[in-house]
């Protein structure tokens, strides 16, 4: 079995493949304080609940784009799998292009993207991608990524407005009424100017993306990422949710440096 690993700012998302199927996925809570120990004890719980075994893994891939939570990950998967997990970065053997100007800043969650893109759809897409940023992957058909956008993300813009706002209370991120953008309830005010500005924001710069798509072609607009759920209903570019796209590019990567599960 292949062990795969997003880790981002705010969550790691954990993926479990027989052969070229997703078994089962996870999300857990990036923290950087923990140990190799904690690492290796959260994954083999996780590997359990599904009623597998840590010891069935037989590779492990990894996109990090945390440095400082990397090392006590790499050490706590060979201490739970014995097996050293490959890294994908900017320097891997993919066979995708950074048509950008510093390739090598590019992060690794956006370098699998596009390899699942390029793989999964085969045609000119924009992945947006709802984590802790929100990022817009611009991918031709033939396997390049050509740049992009970043934002801030959904629930850090959230986060960041009621922590500087001190009357306004913490809330939950759920749905808005359809259709409707007037709150009565502070809360409502705040869950509508949240995802209703992010899904309005989204539509403009995709707009705007797709005004200046340097080959001629109308690119297919898809999400991906833990909010994308959220979000995507209420935007009119985005055309499908694909939750397990970033998996998808690590399993594509792992079959691309040679590993074999």
């Amino acid at each position: 079995m292949l062990l795969a690993l997003d880790v981002g700012n705010s969550e790691t998302t954990v993926g479990l493949f027989t052969d070229q199927r997703l078994e089962r996925s996870w999300r857990l809570t990036t923290s950087p304080p923990r140990t190799p120990d904690e690492w290796a004890a959260a994954l083999t719980a996780c590997l359990a609940q599904s009623g597998h075994s840590i010891r069935d893994v037989r590779a492990a891939v990894v996109a990090s784009v945390v440095p400082p939570v990397t090392p006590g990950l790499r050490d706590g998967i060979e201490r739970a799998a014995s097996v050293s997990p490959v890294m994908i970065d900017a320097s891997s053997p993919l066979p995708i292009r950074l048509d950008v100007d510093e390739p090598l800043t590019v992060g690794a969650d956006r370098i699998v993207n596009t390899l699942a893109a390029s793989h999964t759809f085969k045609r000119d897409t924009i992945v947006v991608d709802f984590g802790t940023a929100t990022t817009f992957d611009c991918i031709t058909g033939d396997g390049r990524f050509i740049g992009g956008v970043i934002m801030p993300g959904v629930r850090t813009a959230a986060d960041e407005l009621i922590r500087k706002a001190a009357k306004l209370p913490a809330t939950d991120l759920t749905p808005p009424p359809p259709a409707r953008v007037i709150g009565k309830r502070t809360e409502d005010c705040i869950r509508a100017g949240v995802l209703w500005g992010a899904a309005d924001a989204v539509d403009g710069l995709v707009r705007r993306i797709k005004a200046e798509w340097p080959t001629g072609t109308i690119p297919l607009t898809v999400a991906t990422g833990g909010l994308a759920a959220l979000v995507a209903p209420l935007s009119r570019e985005i055309e499908g949710v694909h939750p397990d796209l970033t998996l998808t590019g690590l399993r594509l990567a792992a079959d691309a440096v040679g590993l074999r599960w």
